[in-house]
């Protein structure tokens, strides 16, 4: 009898550990995921060189804050994708595209500055829309993955092969974060109004499904996936408003319409994420809503000790004259050149579109711990979200 009470007990405390009960449901208990790697795929917002790389270096003053130099990034110093690296404990990601210094033995970023999720007719000489879409990354992805696996393997040069890239089993276990979907709105509302752009939104946003569940296909199981910012909110945006009609901006002075695209975009964006759950049963897909950090920063800019919302530290930016950071240009006769301010950790904003390496670390610090997430999990335990269904 006593030992029948001992075993009992024992398997009461075992469960108690295991399955914790909030309000009536049941939680199991989730351990650190110890990513290995992260597989970034995404835009300007978090390309830490692969546009840089494959096209024109990034100009001085990018880089100044933290790196000394510029480093690929469209900002003064890191992104949020940095600081996500950190946090979990691993390197600053290497860009897929740039040949010197890379070391892929914890990962690779896909991004691009410029990128979109669905393939644009137009051209990063034009208006700065990137080849190497949504699609296209997974391509990369997937070479890239085939590739190492067979330098991994390859016995000649393993111990030196196995310090710059992946185990192959590793990428079972990494974290997929995508990050897109900002330029495929500003795309669309050069040439469509908004009443037709909003009608192509579900088929961007299955494209960006597409790519999940063909990352799936080759084993990936943690998604980070991030919704997008309010671009209404930019102060390049913001530089244009003069004398606007009423209800052309909301409550904190941002481009209304521009915003409320975006809210469409993220809406359809969540709903695709709670059915590919259904979908991809192994899968742990985390839903970020940028969206609502980046806004409640921007709202709150001086309470968080920032300047105004529409304050740009680097370029030139008067009377519709623009002049990008670290460009020059020649204005009434007198060459300018658009450089950066005297403290960069005092801007929301480091170029207008961008954001500053202080923005990107509070944005970083708010949503890494899951507050803005759906399901609310922290980084550190991605891999488990598909246990809160």
């Amino acid at each position: 009898m006593k030992m029948e009470n001992n075993a009992i007990l024992f398997l009461s405390s075992f469960l108690l550990t295991w399955v914790l009960s909030i309000k009536g449901e049941q939680v199991l208990d989730m351990s650190p995921c110890n990513f290995p790697a992260i597989y970034n795929f995404g835009d300007s917002n978090s390309d830490t060189g692969g546009v840089s790389a494959a096209f024109y270096p990034m100009a001085s003053p990018c880089g100044e804050t933290f790196f000394h130099g510029p480093s690929g990034r469209a900002c003064d110093g890191r992104l949020t994708i940095d600081f996500t690296a950190q946090h979990l404990g691993l390197p600053y990601l290497s860009a897929y595209l740039d040949s010197i210094g890379t070391n892929f033995s914890h990962g690779a970023n896909f991004a691009t500055g410029g990128s979109t999720i669905r393939r644009q007719n137009e051209s990063i000489f034009v208006n700065g829309i990137s080849p190497f879409s949504l699609d296209i990354q997974f391509v990369q992805f997937s070479q890239f993955k085939a590739r190492t696996a067979g330098l991994f393997y390859n016995q000649a040069n393993r111990e030196s092969n196995e310090r710059t890239i992946p185990k192959p089993e590793e990428f079972s276990n990494a974290l997929y974060i995508l990050d897109i979907g900002q330029n495929d709105i500003s795309a669309g509302f050069r040439p469509m109004s908004y009443d037709k752009f909003q009608a192509e939104i579900p088929d961007i946003i299955n494209q960006l499904a597409t790519v999940v569940q063909n990352l799936y296909n080759q084993g990936a199981r943690a998604f980070w996936i991030h919704n997008t910012g309010p671009i209404g909110c930019l102060p390049v945006t913001l530089h244009y408003i003069h004398n606007q009609i009423p209800g052309y901006v909301d409550e904190i002075g941002c481009v209304k319409a521009q915003n409320d695209m975006a809210k469409e975009f993220n809406k359809q964006l969540k709903q695709k994420v709670t059915q590919l759950r259904t979908e991809l049963p192994l899968a742990a897909l985390t839903y970020v809503d940028m969206y609502a950090a980046k806004y409640e920063l921007i709202s709150n800019a001086k309470k968080q000790g920032f300047l105004e919302k529409e304050s740009i530290c680097c370029g030139y930016h008067e009377d519709n004259v623009h002049i990008w950071c670290g460009n020059k240009a020649e204005v009434d006769g007198t060459e300018i050149y658009a450089g950066s301010c005297e403290d960069p950790s005092l801007y929301i904003s480091w170029d207008g579109v961008h954001y500053t390496e202080a923005a990107n670390r509070w944005i970083a610090d708010h949503i890494l711990s899951g507050s803005f997430s759906d399901p609310q999990v922290s980084i550190t335990q991605a891999c488990h979200a598909h246990l809160y269904l």
